[in-house]
């Protein structure tokens, strides 16, 4: 099955390493879920680069560290119908599509994309936390 190229607001299915879990030495994800591509760029030796942001049914436990996902935007992707966020504070960077993306059911890799207005409220979240010295980056390797 054929990958396409990265682009931001897609969202795929990725088997995401938290930080929390990254800091305890794990290096594979122990979930695959929903992430939404916060930046894809094409790196000096023409690798793509992409880092995503987690989609998760844990609320946040400070509000400005994650944006709810509206019901609307959950159905046009295909996601189920619990309360969903998308984290702010942190990203799991990589070349794509490396090893950790997973196939979306009769969907490929990628769910959908993100409606631009929401997209660029999840861009400026991620702004934020950088400017507030909370975001936490994990980088995978194959």
């Amino acid at each position: 099955m054929e990958i396409p190229p990265p682009r931001p607001g897609q969202v795929v299915r990725y088997a995401y390493l938290w930080a929390d879990e990254h800091s305890r030495g794990q290096e594979e994800g122990s979930k695959e879920r929903p992430c939404a591509i916060a930046l894809a760029i094409t790196a000096a030796r023409g690798e793509l680069k992409v880092a995503v942001v987690p989609i998760t049914h844990s609320p946040p436990a400070n509000e400005f560290d994650a944006i709810e996902m509206p019901p609307r935007v959950k159905a046009r992707l295909g996601l189920d119908v619990e309360r969903s966020w998308v984290v702010l504070t942190e990203v799991n960077e990589f070349v794509w599509p490396g090893p950790d993306l997973r196939p979306v059911p009769h969907a490929g890799f990628i769910y959908g994309q993100l409606p631009d207005k929401f997209f660029r409220r999840i861009q400026e979240g991620v702004i934020e936390a950088v400017k507030r010295r909370r975001m936490q980056q994990v980088r995978r390797t194959e």
